[in-house]
Parts: C-alpha cells; structure tokens; sequence
C-alpha cells in the first residue's frame, strides 16, 4: 500500500522534521535536543528555531505528520480494502519514532485519531451484525487500535516469535497471514462466549 507524496515534504521544513523523528526515535523525546536534531537534518539551529520554535513544537509536528499519515492509510484501505494493511512496514522510518511516543505516553492524539477511525469501521458494520453487540463501537476500536499497534511496539518480540523482520516482504506477507487468520476465525464458539459473558455478570452483581 503507498500513498501519494505530500507537497510539504518537499521542503526543509520537512527535511527537519523526519530528521527529528528519527532522532527522538533513538534516543527519545527528553535525551533529544534541538542543536543535534539541527545538524542531522542539515541545517542551522536558527532555522529550526524558526519553522518550530521549540522541542515541544517540533515534537507535535511530527504527531501531526504522523496522523495525516494514518488518514491516508486509511483512505487508501476504503478505497481498497483487499490491500491488507502491516502496521509495522507502512510506518516505515516512523516505526522506532512511533514505538517510543507510545511507550513513552505522548501518542494520544495519533492513539486517538485510530479509535476514532475505527469506530466509524465498526459503527458501519454493525449495521450488518446479526445479533446486537455486547460492548460499545469505541470501546472495541480501542481494543483493535491496541493490538494493532502491539507490533510497533513489541516488535523485537514478534520478530523473534514470527522468525522474519517484520519490514521485509516475507515478514509482512507473515504477519498479515497471522493477523486475517485470527480475524477469521474465532478463539471461542458463540457458545463459550455466552458462557464467559454470563460468568462476567455474575462477577458484577457478587
């Protein structure tokens, strides 16, 4: 799945930015500095200074840039979703950036704007469900947002798990495989899942 470049990343203001998300990526948001993010995109301090301001600034840009992204990702799946979609190999450079906002605890607005889009997907499809569902639309798309991004995060993990690197074609052909035959097909019978939501309310009303 590819998306169509953005104007902006033409421009130094662009340049400084991916240097500064590969910066914060591997060293981290409070270790990071602006005169180092400065010389690895090649230009002056001041000229930092001038697009951003300050750390803090340029860090929500590359939230910014990271949700503009996500909603391309997302465009591009409604219009096609047989593309499937490996949350590790689309972000790319991002990966280490988006691994440390989350572990770190400053990813809302990126976490926000995937519940946001999948409840939609979810509200949607519920228009079809047989049967009316148990837990609200943006309680579950939290869940799938969480899982979704588990990769980026544990990626290490799952690499070591899965025996490929999750950003080679065999690694996500793999992870795909893995996430659709989960999907698919379900862990419980509706009838085990009946009974685990019976032992739930007796849990509330004990």
């Amino acid at each position: 799945m590819t998306t169509v470049p953005d104007p902006e990343d033409l421009t130094a203001r662009a340049r400084i930015r991916d240097a500064a998300m590969r910066h914060i990526g591997e060293h981290g948001f409070e270790r990071a500095t602006i005169r180092e993010i400065a010389e690895a995109a090649g230009v002056s301090l001041g000229l930092v200074r001038h697009h951003f301001g300050s750390k803090q600034a340029l860090r929500e840009a590359c939230d910014e840039h990271l949700i503009k992204v996500i909603r391309k990702l997302h465009e591009e799946a409604a219009r096609d979703p047989r593309g499937g979609l490996n949350p590790v190999a689309v972000m790319g450079p991002y990966q280490p950036y988006l691994a440390r906002a989350l572990t770190e605890g400053w990813a809302a607005p990126l976490f926000d704007e995937m519940v946001d889009i999948g409840e939609r997907w979810i509200a949607e499809a519920d228009k079809s469900r047989p049967e009316p569902p148990d837990v609200d639309a943006r309680s579950r798309s939290t869940m799938i947002a969480a899982m979704a991004l588990a990769p980026t995060v544990l990626r290490r993990h799952v690499e070591r798990g899965l025996g490929v690197d999750l950003t080679s074609p065999e690694g996500q052909v793999k992870l795909m495989r893995a996430v659709l035959d989960i999907y698919s097909h379900s862990l419980l019978s509706p009838e085990e899942a009946a009974q685990a939501r019976k032992a739930l309310d007796r849990g509330q009303t004990t």
